[in-house]
């Protein structure tokens, strides 16, 4: 069914995206020095965890199968944000910048996938359960960022 292909290919994507955001939020965990920062972006992993995981059962009630790790294009950001923070000696300010220009790329994804008319029904459904929380977490590191420039 084509519809159900297009389903299972625009979930798996989001499902990537998802992953590189889990990822990404844990690597800037560790590397952030704020406590209150620490704590939002582990909470914000754990999230998009979830997202993902929810992603994850979609796929796998449509028969394909999910993939685990992040995109390559995920890997590559990773790659950008650590040689920028070399460079910047990882400060919070600029870690949030990074996080928030994820939040950026995450939300368009979904927003794309959601615009479009690659999904139905159950599968709809649930990639807009994860757009909450992606949009939740957008505005929340924007305002945050903004806040710092004030």
């Amino acid at each position: 069914m084509i519809g159900q292909s297009d389903d299972l290919a625009t979930l798996k994507t989001l499902t990537s995206t998802l992953n590189d955001s889990v990822n990404g939020y844990r690597e800037a965990a560790k590397d952030v020095h704020s406590n209150e920062f620490r704590e939002m972006f582990t909470q914000f992993a754990d999230d998009r965890s979830r997202c993902s995981a929810d992603l994850q059962a979609e796929v796998r009630r449509l028969g394909g199968e999910p993939d685990n790790d992040g995109s390559t294009l995920g890997g590559l950001h990773q790659t950008w944000l650590d040689l920028k923070a070399a460079v910047t000696g990882r400060d919070d300010k600029a870690i949030l910048n990074e996080v928030e220009r994820g939040e950026d790329y995450l939300k368009e994804k979904f927003e794309t996938a959601l615009n479009g008319d690659h999904l139905t029904g159950e599968s709809r459904t649930a990639v807009e359960r994860a757009y909450q929380s992606v949009r939740a977490g957008h505005d929340r590191m924007s305002a945050l960022k903004h806040g710092l420039e004030a």
